[in-house]
């Protein structure tokens, strides 16, 4: 592990201690090892979306809206091979919040939650993505058919 070190003033330190204590950290070492990974990927994020992610695109929307339940469905079933998995929570007598984790090539998965986030009736949408390297691949049966696994980039 390579080591370094960086020199702030005090006021900065302090609000820095504040602020990993209010998350939790138990040293100021890991609290900046994610804020650099965090910076890392939002670069990544910014450059024309390429190779595969993972993703959780999240919205609210009010379920009486006409049909927009059944559109939400809808286009999560026409991508279903975008879709892995979505979590529905009702928020109060009108409002549910969605979550959907979405797993494929960057560029496909943001515009399908881009598509969801736009459907007339949601509100509060947001798309948190996360780059995938291959790992590695290989086959299951004997007929050869090969797949890859992903990780998160490093």
């Amino acid at each position: 592990m390579d080591r370094f070190t960086i020199s702030i003033d005090e006021s900065l330190a302090t609000q820095f201690d504040r602020l990993i204590a209010e998350r939790g950290y138990s040293n100021r070492s890991e609290a900046v090892r994610d804020l650099i990974r965090g910076a890392i990927e939002a670069d990544r994020q910014r450059a024309a979306p390429s190779g595969y992610c993972v993703a959780n695109v999240s919205y609210v929307y009010n379920h009486h809206e006409r049909e927009l339940a059944e559109r939400l469905n809808g286009l999560q079933h026409d991508h279903h091979d975008l879709t892995v998995a979505s979590m529905h929570a009702h928020l109060d007598h009108e409002n549910c919040l969605e979550s959907v984790v979405l797993r494929g090539e960057t560029a496909a998965v943001r515009r399908f939650a881009e598509s969801l986030i736009a459907e007339r009736g949601v509100r509060h949408g947001a798309l948190n993505v996360v780059a995938l390297e291959v790992e590695h691949a290989h086959s299951h049966d004997e007929n050869g058919s090969r797949h890859q696994h992903y990780r998160p980039s490093r």
